[in-house]
């Protein structure tokens, strides 16, 4: 488990700009269990989700297509939050960070850390607005 001081500015980078936090199990369920299209950011602390992860969502986000909603785990933080999440990510292994688009909370789009490692923000972006074109 992270200090929340230490944690609270890679959250912002999300939540700054729309992201609600899912902290609980029931906030997961919710989320994806409403229609539409959902985004899930399982955030984390390490390096490539600060240089890669993060920016590629901000930047995935200016496209015409977009999802519904916008909402975010932090693994090693919201650990109840990031299990409920990573359950419906199944048949993909846990990875953080990694960043799942639903759609009628169905999994429909997954990028995975491996993906995230070593790719630029800008591929990471490319992705996801190839994925929004397709389910949003």
């Amino acid at each position: 488990m992270y200090p929340e001081e230490l944690v609270q500015p890679m959250k912002e980078e999300l939540t700054s700009i729309g992201f609600e936090q899912l902290e609980t199990t029931e906030s997961v369920e919710t989320a994806l269990s409403k229609e539409g299209t959902t985004l899930v950011v399982v955030n984390s602390i390490c390096g490539c989700a600060a240089a890669n992860a993060r920016p590629g969502v901000r930047m995935s986000l200016e496209n015409d297509k977009k999802p519904t909603q916008l909402t975010t785990v932090f693994a090693g933080v919201d650990i109840e939050a990031t299990d409920a999440a990573r359950d419906k990510m199944v048949p993909f292994p846990p990875s953080s960070p990694s960043i799942a688009l639903f759609k009628d909370g169905e999994l429909v789009h997954m990028i995975e850390r491996h993906h995230i490692e070593g790719r630029a923000a800008a591929q990471i972006a490319e992705n996801l607005k190839a994925a929004y074109s397709e389910y949003c």
